[in-house]
């Protein structure tokens, strides 16, 4: 077996599994940002590469809350990677590094000569990865995409919110965080594979691949039965009752669509009597009676507030919980015991919060370590550890190769 390229003694400092590990950073925008965000919040050392004349691929402020979440833990070179100056510049880097995370459109890298295939001579253990809209081959693989375009073409907005009203988009950018999680999985599936076989390779998925995966039951519902799913609205799409009920001062969801659990529901709600609607004895039943259940239900449910229906119903073991604006998300007690508003202190913005990395490793803690690199902070630094001289970091500054 290969020897670890992990330092040892900086993995025993830093007690993060990816400690080590550098990480060249090409995305803009939020689908490899979010790919990128979990190496760096896991102890990797990347090192986000940007024009010169970069306003950030958001296109909001360097300080603002999007780009200060999405690119936290980070070091910064501002490169151009046209001018054959810096793109010998960035080869250097590349043959340093061990992995680098891209999702421009898929001609592009080929364009700047940047791709798999330019790297891969020169650094074999190399892990490429790549997002892109649609996917590196195939009709529609040069063509840009946007997280709703894929929602649209990927079958989400067919069936997101109420029957008869259109299609709906979904509240956050799904396919871009979903590509982005899946392809730091598919990352860290190859540094894995990289231990056995001394190799790198390429890693690559699209927003349009991100959402036909997400439809999950949706799909395999078509695949395997035919049936092409419709809009729902706030109802489960074939399990009753499972939605959005009113109370006396806001709305909870409830999941009580079991046998068991729809007979604890009835009892606890005071209603045993529905137990003997002979249509509602059946999940069948139920569901071909949707709307008379959920009218009868919202009835009572109505009558008490959600923090009585909550209490209720999880004493009879009925699955449930609020319907919260964000404000009330992060004043919730468990989410403030799970942490997910993490602190930092930000350069110019002072002490503030951001998102917390998801993941739990008992015995490891992610952080905040810098803050979003300036444009080309870090520049001079990087390219001395990639073996350039002073001069020659000098020269590629005077060549405009350099910010």
């Amino acid at each position: 077996m290969p020897e670890s390229p992990i330092d040892p003694k900086l993995m025993a400092e830093t007690r993060l599994p990816l400690a080590g590990i550098r990480v060249l950073d090409l995305t803009l925008a939020r689908a490899g940002p979010t790919c990128v965000r979990h190496l760096a919040d896991w102890g990797a050392d990347v090192i986000r590469i940007e024009p010169p004349t970069s306003t950030d691929g958001l296109g909001g402020p360097r300080d603002g809350f999007d780009s200060v979440n999405l690119h936290r833990n980070k070091r910064g070179v501002a490169l151009d990677l046209k001018n054959p100056a810096g793109h010998a510049a960035f080869l250097k880097l590349a043959a340093t590094a061990d992995v680098v995370v891209e999702n421009m459109r898929m001609q592009v890298k080929h364009r700047l000569k940047i791709a798999y295939e330019d790297l891969a001579p020169l650094n074999p253990r190399l892990v490429y990865a790549s997002i892109s809209g649609f996917g590196q081959t195939g009709p529609y693989s040069k063509r840009g995409g946007v997280d709703q375009i894929a929602q649209g073409m990927g079958g989400l907005m067919s069936i997101t919110g109420e029957k008869g009203r259109g299609p709906m988009r979904v509240g956050i950018p799904i396919n871009d965080l979903t590509a982005g999680n899946l392809l730091a999985f598919g990352v860290m599936l190859k540094l894995f594979d990289r231990e056995r076989t001394g190799r790198g390779g390429y890693v690559h998925t699209s927003l349009l691949e991100a959402q036909v995966f997400m439809l999950d039951f949706q799909a395999s519902r078509y695949l395997m039965d035919g049936e092409v799913a419709g809009q729902a609205g706030n109802d489960h799409p074939v399990n009753i009752p499972m939605g959005v009920f009113p109370t006396s001062d806001k709305p909870i969801n409830i999941a009580a669509s079991s046998p068991k659990l729809w007979t604890n529901f009835c009892k606890a709600a005071g209603h045993e009597e529905w137990l003997a609607v002979p249509e509602w004895q059946t999940a069948g039943g139920r569901s071909q009676d949707r709307a008379r259940v959920n009218a009868t239900i919202a009835a009572v449910t109505q009558t008490q507030s959600s923090e009585w229906w909550i209490e209720r119903l999880e004493e009879a073991g009925i699955p449930c919980g609020p319907v919260n604006d964000i404000a009330e998300v992060f004043a919730d007690p468990q989410v403030q015991h799970l942490e997910m508003a993490m602190p930092m202190h930000h350069r110019r913005r002072g002490d503030i919060n951001i998102v917390a990395n998801p993941l739990n490793i008992e015995g490891m803690e992610t952080g905040v370590t810098r803050d979003v690199p300036e444009l080309g902070e870090h520049g001079a630094e990087v390219l001395a550890e990639a073996g350039l001289s002073p001069e020659e970091i000098a020269d590629l500054k005077a060549k405009g190769a350099l910010g």
